[in-house]
This record gives structure tokens, C-alpha cells and sequence, in this order.
């Protein structure tokens, strides 16, 4: 395997397809903005598996994004992506998201057997602003 070209990295290769939660927290003196920017543009990057869900961290700069890793090398272009260089990243294998669909109803599974809540209805709901501005939490990486 090529090593890893992240400062400090925790990659988890595996045999089959599944879903990877990549977890990365950027160097000290890296803005959000800058941050988030690099997320986007790892999320984003079409030379890397399908990025299924992404997000970024309010707090310290940084983000998670789950893609869905079909071949050994889908998973070597994750694991070796330039996108996140020097940062603190883990690429994690996840159990029971083995695919976008599995990843889907992972989230349906826990919501229904663990909150009693119905996927299906959340989906549905109105998402309420609560006065908040999610594009200036990005940028800042502060709560608003």
C-alpha cells in the first residue's frame, strides 16, 4: 500500500464494498473557511468513490464525508487523495453500510429500533430556520 499522504492518518482498508466515514479535523491556523472548502471540494471530487452525506464541524475546523468505496482502487484513490494534506484524518470502514441503500436504511434501523422515530415522517417534516445561518456557521465555524 502507498503511504498515506496525511500528516496523520487512520486508514482501515478492507476486502468488500462498503461505506467509509472519513473523520478530519484541519492543522492549526487552517480557517473554517478554508476548511469547509477543502471538505467540499473532497466531497465533491469525481476521481474519489460516490461521496454519499458530508458535513463540517463547528468548533475546531474540519468535516466528516461517508463514500461508498466499491474496489480496492476506489479505496487507495481515498486513502491517497492529496485533498486533506497534513490534516488529522481517519477512514473508517462502516458495518452495516456496505452500500448507499444499506447506508439509508442503517439510518432508518436506528432511528426506528433505538428513538422510536419514523424515518419515512422525518423526511417529510419542515425543517424549522430557528434563526439560524448555516452558510455563516460554515464559514466561521461558530454556532449562530
Amino acid at each position: 500500500m502507498k503511504q498515506n499522504v496525511h500528516e496523520k492518518a487512520l486508514s482501515v482498508p478492507t476486502k468488500k464494498a462498503r461505506c467509509y466515514m472519513v473523520h478530519a479535523f484541519a492543522p492549526v491556523g487552517v480557517s473554517a473557511r478554508d476548511a469547509n472548502n477543502a471538505i467540499n471540494a473532497l466531497s465533491g471530487d469525481t476521481a474519489l468513490p460516490l461521496a454519499l452525506w458530508h458535513d463540517h464541524f463547528i468548533g475546531k475546523p474540519g468535516g466528516a464525508v461517508v463514500f461508498y468505496v466499491e474496489t480496492p482502487e476506489q479505496q487507495q484513490a481515498l486513502f491517497n487523495n492529496a485533498h486533506l494534506s497534513g490534516w488529522d484524518v481517519s477512514y473508517m470502514p462502516l458495518t452495516f453500510s456496505y452500500s448507499p441503500s444499506a447506508f439509508d436504511a442503517q439510518t432508518q434501523f436506528t432511528l426506528e429500533h433505538y428513538r422510536g422515530q419514523d424515518w419515512s415522517s422525518l423526511r417529510q417534516a419542515e425543517r424549522p430556520g430557528y434563526g439560524r445561518n448555516p452558510s455563516l456557521e460554515a464559514e466561521t465555524g461558530e454556532e449562530q
